[in-house]
């Protein structure tokens, strides 16, 4: 084979099969960059970069590397002893963010999701619900006159569209369905009180002054599994997370010196020089 041949033969890719994390791609100033460095690089990735072609990823991840490489290097000609705390502090937290995320994506144990959603809602009671309207003005004179016209048969709807100062005046003052806690205490005990079709008497709140009526009533029953599914299992594996780190700090060796620190040393840069 002649001499240019057998150079090209030596820098053509070597096939996937016999490449894996070890392969190197760089060296910079001797230090080697991989292709394992990559394949962890991007794993770390937000998911909108994730989806970049793979050619465009590779050869910018690759850049990126040498580059931090590159500086690094640097870096370690001038490095403080704040740089060397600092580069202590990112290790330990890349290491135990490692660690919770995989007490955080362990399986889940359907049972434990059943288990969960049963403790949450089978003993729930139905709660109640309301659907309801409501006039809102600034006065109390106002909302007595609003009353007095209701009770010789206005409109509610009408009124509420031409007399209201809420944000659901054009609606005719309509406030669709919410439940217990959703509005102001003064004003959820008014609509408590009703009976589908009743208006209220005047009701002031921060707000200003309501005439509300009960369109209508309803309990709401417990949610289906799947509907909450979400919620329960992010929960447990919050409790994952928990149950883990309770775990390993038992079982390490953690000691506290008795000293007196003053806190405000947290703020004194000048103990790193």
């Amino acid at each position: 084979m002649r001499p240019l041949l057998l150079a090209a033969a030596l820098l053509a890719p070597l096939p996937a099969a016999a490449q894996d994390a070890s392969t190197v791609l760089a060296r910079v100033n001797g230090t080697e960059i991989t292709l394992g460095h990559l394949v962890a690089m991007r794993a770390r990735l937000p998911e909108q970069y994730r989806q970049l072609p793979d050619e465009v990823l590779y050869q910018g991840m690759l850049d990126q590397i040498v580059q931090q490489q590159v500086l690094a290097d640097a870096a370690r000609a001038d490095i403080g002893r704040a740089d060397e705390l600092g580069l202590e502090n990112e290790t330990r937290a890349f290491l135990a963010g490692r660690m919770l995320e995989r007490a955080a994506t362990q399986p889940l144990d359907e049972a434990a999701v059943q288990a969960a959603y049963e403790e949450r809602y089978a003993s729930a009671e139905a709660a109640p619900e309301w659907n309801a309207s409501h006039i809102l003005v600034e006065t109390e004179t106002e909302a007595r006159a609003l009353k007095a016209q209701l009770d010789d048969g206005a409109d509610f709807a009408e009124l509420a569209r031409s007399e209201s100062t809420g944000p659901s005046g054009p609606n005719g003052g309509e406030l669709g369905w919410f439940g217990t806690g959703q509005m102001v205490p003064v004003f959820e005990a008014a609509v408590a009180e009703l009976e589908p079709g009743e208006v209220s008497d005047p009701v002031e709140s921060q707000f200003g002054w309501h005439v509300v009526k009960l369109n209508e009533t309803r309990l709401k029953e417990a949610p289906a599994l799947e509907e909450v599914r979400p919620q329960i299992e992010q929960s447990l594996r919050e409790a994952a997370v928990d149950a883990e780190i309770a775990r390993l700090t038992d079982g390490a060796e953690v000691e506290r010196p008795e000293v007196e620190v003053d806190p405000a040393l947290i703020r004194d840069d000048a103990l790193l020089d």
